[in-house]
Formats: structure tokens, sequence, C-alpha cells
């Protein structure tokens, strides 16, 4: 019975960090441009070599 006295506040705290985490990134523009990022490696950049 004892760990559950640690691990109830452990988990609201490491919920706390996770809500804190998710509107950090909802802040700071992370979830803006979901798309673009995945098809960067399909594009064909084709640049001259350096001489």
């Amino acid at each position: 019975m004892n760990i559950i006295l640690l691990l109830i506040p452990l988990s609201i705290v490491l919920l706390a960090a996770g809500v804190y985490a998710l509107f950090w990134a909802i802040d700071h523009a992370q979830f803006d441009d979901l798309d673009t990022p995945a098809l960067a490696p399909l594009t064909d950049d084709r640049r001259d070599p350096p001489p």
C-alpha cells in the first residue's frame, strides 16, 4: 500500500509535465506544417557538385 502513496503523486507530476510539453509545442508552432517535412525525402534536389 505504501507504493501507492508514491505512484499517485508521481503520475500526477508526469501528467502535468506532459500537458505542459503539449501546450509548449502548440505555442511554439511545432504542429503548424505536418505535411512538408514528410515529403522532404521524396524531393529530388539536383544541385551542381562543387568545383
